[in-house]
């Protein structure tokens, strides 16, 4: 197998340059930079492919790779919300679950399935 990433689009043998990830409840497509390893909920796409990539009528293309320069990590929220469905669609350990403490964190403003809002230290 060779080390290099393949465009995930039949019969294109091109390296991969980008990943896709798609975030449905938002109706959003996200185009990142390559991801550190294949995904099975991702896609990764050639420069031709990514460069052409449309999305269904009513669903959002969010482009985080920079125009005119290789493709590097940024600290954009967007990007954020990409590396976030990603770490959702790894696969996860089987094993005991931990005990949820019967009292909040006191920094905890939030919560929505495994992500949580964090206070501002400054607050």
């Amino acid at each position: 197998m060779s080390p290099v990433r393949r465009c995930s689009r039949t019969a294109c043998g091109r390296p991969a340059v980008a990943t896709l990830t798609y975030v449905y409840a938002d109706s959003t497509a996200v185009l990142g930079p390559l991801a550190t390893y294949a995904e099975p909920h991702c896609y990764d796409l050639c420069a031709e492919h990514a460069e052409r990539l449309t999305a269904p009528r009513g669903w959002e293309v969010v482009r985080l790779a920079t125009e005119g320069g290789p493709l590097r990590r940024s600290s954009d929220d967007l990007e954020a919300l990409a590396n976030a469905v990603r770490e959702a669609a790894r696969p996860q350990e089987r094993g005991p679950r931990p005990v949820r403490p019967t009292e909040a964190d006191p920094g905890e403003v939030g919560r929505r399935a495994h992500l949580r809002v964090l206070r501002s230290p400054d607050s």
